[in-house]
């Protein structure tokens, strides 16, 4: 089976791994260019800064530091940014596009599905970009590699966002080719998305190479300890900054909506994502691009059924076959199995994610109906989900430049298990927070528990309760801070728990826990109704709670195995004969 192995040397000495490159240097990896495939590796995957691996006490006493991002990481981080801004701008307008007539009485709208319908069909525009992912995965792993999907995808997603402009002009709604484009649309750019979500993650962490500490002197004499695991954490930290940046097409859509009409918010969307695709395709000589591993998936799926089957996990290992049945016929080696149980390891922590991704889907849906329940004071009630990637840009480099330090001078671990643990009680209080703002409203007049009734209408307008729309800013807020421990530490946890071969997949597997959120919020979706709808932002609020205590109460042995588990790609393993054969005959082609 072909993964990301290294092979031996003929001389006993350090074994060399085989990386695919980019195309131009393929030629690295012939077995009869052994000094060339040395001195790459030694570039690329450098284990040391100053020439010694840290001992055991030089990890425990010096200070652990992240290192810079490479070029290349910073231009996936740019692709990421506009297709978020096409994602969060477009999407972001979708509950006004559904709930509100074209009439003009609720203020601008389209298809006029009142509340219930337009949660309904944006839950499950969420619901499913969250579960295309797992196409993109395993077209990526398996068939044409990371690269390859993600372009594949672009241009999916571009006939999606053609078809939404298209049939969002007022003559195209007036002709009644509103629902059914939308419909059409949203069904492509969900597959678009899903194709480019579950790859451009681990593409980001791939461009990074070291995989083991060292130990570096910096300007002011100290030493310190490189640590690939820090890198990697402030790789998806600027990752999801660059998301957070880019979802702030929200500042900009909502008004086009509002003076223009929805077709022209598309649009933009449209014109900054083809920027997003000129960037990937015009960048491609910069990007570390690893091929697809043929039948790895199916063998992860093999596996696990030897696993199930023998109720052992070690039960695929050819060394654990050999030991009872005097021979093995599978093709994988041991160390894939450890892998693939780490990976395991990732998908059982991902189980608790539902619960939060409903508390968080709450943001682009019933909060923004709730926005519109208040005086806007000419603000567009889509507009407020701006607070949330601003909180998410304003605290991720407070984290990442005094917070997360200062930690790591006190010896403070703040491990992935307990920032993700701390992510779902920030939520919680996101949600309680919402519950009272619902109080508020239902509390002040013209219409107290049936907002935007008759008598709240001036001049064919209906108007919110007496409470100011900027109460709601908090709700937003702490919705973002809670993105940044638990939807980051889950990106970071993904990646570094997943086999060298199937980044692609287990990004998947964390991304579909999104889906599942978004199927239990479509569950709800029959309480999205006043004055239930406060009721139900308390039951998640308490769910979220709960989750948080009893996920780090299950979890928080895991804590201990982190650094051990993040070793794992680190170590040395050799392929197989016919890999290395196969990969010979390809790259002489």
């Amino acid at each position: 089976m072909s993964t990301e192995r290294e092979i031996e040397s003929t001389q006993g000495t350090q074994q060399s791994p085989v990386y695919d490159e980019p195309e131009h240097v393929t030629q690295q990896v012939v077995l009869n260019e052994k000094a060339s495939m040395d001195a790459s590796f030694d570039k690329e995957n450098t284990v040391t800064a100053d020439g010694e691996e840290p001992t055991f006490a030089e990890k425990t006493s010096l200070r652990h530091v992240a290192e810079n991002l490479p070029l290349s990481a910073w231009l996936v981080a740019i692709v990421e940014l506009c297709e978020r801004f096409t994602y969060y701008g477009m999407s972001g307008l979708f509950q006004n596009y559904i709930q509100r007539p074209l009439d003009g009485s609720q203020g601008r709208g389209a298809l006029g599905m009142d509340h219930q319908g337009a949660t309904g069909l944006t839950t499950f525009f969420q619901f499913w970009c969250y579960v295309t992912p797992i196409l993109g995965a395993v077209i990526a792993d398996q068939y044409l590699g990371k690269y390859k999907t993600i372009v594949l995808f672009c241009i999916v997603y571009m006939v999606g966002l053609l078809i939404l402009v298209c049939t969002s002009i007022p003559g195209a709604l007036e002709n009644g080719a509103g629902l059914g484009g939308f419909i059409v649309a949203i069904l492509i750019i969900g597959l678009g998305t899903g194709g480019i979500k579950s790859n451009v993650a681990p593409l980001i962490a791939d461009q990074y190479k070291r995989k083991k500490m060292a130990i570096k002197t910096i300007k002011n004499g100290e030493r310190v300890v490189i640590d690939p695991a820090l890198t990697i954490q402030r790789i998806y930290m600027i990752f999801y900054g660059c998301i957070n940046v880019g979802s702030l097409s929200l500042l900009a859509t909502p008004y086009m909506e509002k003076y223009i009409g929805f077709w022209s918010a598309y649009l933009l969307c449209l014109c900054m994502f083809m920027v997003g695709t000129l960037v990937v395709t015009l960048g491609r000589k910069f990007y570390v691009v690893r091929p697809p591993q043929g039948s790895i998936i199916t063998d992860a799926f093999r596996a696990l059924f030897i696993m199930i089957k023998n109720r052992d996990m070690d039960a695929p290992k050819p060394s654990w076959q050999t030991e009872r049945h005097g021979s093995s016929s599978v093709k994988w080696d041991d160390h894939f199995i450890d892998e693939l149980k780490r990976a395991l390891v990732a998908c059982r922590v991902f189980a608790f994610y539902p619960v939060y991704w409903v508390v968080y889907g709450q943001f682009s849906s019933n909060f923004v109906t709730q926005a519109g329940q208040m005086q806007t004071h000419g603000i567009p009630n889509d507009l407020m989900q701006n607070f949330d990637p601003i909180a998410v840009i304003v605290f991720i480099p407070v984290l990442e430049s005094c917070v997360y330090p200062i930690l790591r001078r006190l010896k403070i671990n703040f491990r992935p298990i307990t920032r993700i643990s701390f992510g779902f009680v920030v939520a919680s209080l996101a949600m309680m927070y919402a519950a009272i703002v619902q109080h508020l409203i239902y509390s002040a007049g013209p219409c107290y528990g049936n907002p935007l009734c008759d008598a709240s209408v001036v001049d064919g307008t209906a108007y919110g309760n007496n409470v100011h729309i900027a109460i709601q800013t908090p709700a937003y807020v702490f919705i973002g801070v809670s993105e940044i421990f638990a939807s980051v530490s889950g990106l970071e946890y993904a990646y570094t728990k997943a086999p060298p071969s199937m980044k692609s997949f287990v990004q998947s597997m964390y991304l579909l826990t999104n889906a599942f959120g978004s199927a239990i919020a479509e569950a709800l979706t029959p309480a999205a109704f006043d004055p239930a709808i406060m009721w139900m932002f308390v039951g998640l609020a308490c769910a979220s709670f709960l989750a948080g205590l009893i996920f780090f109460a299950i979890f928080r042995h895991l804590n201990a195995q982190e650094d051990e588990m993040n070793a794992l790609d680190a170590e040395d393993y050799m392929p197989e004969a016919p890999v290395v054969e196969e990969r010979r005959a390809s790259h002489a082609q």
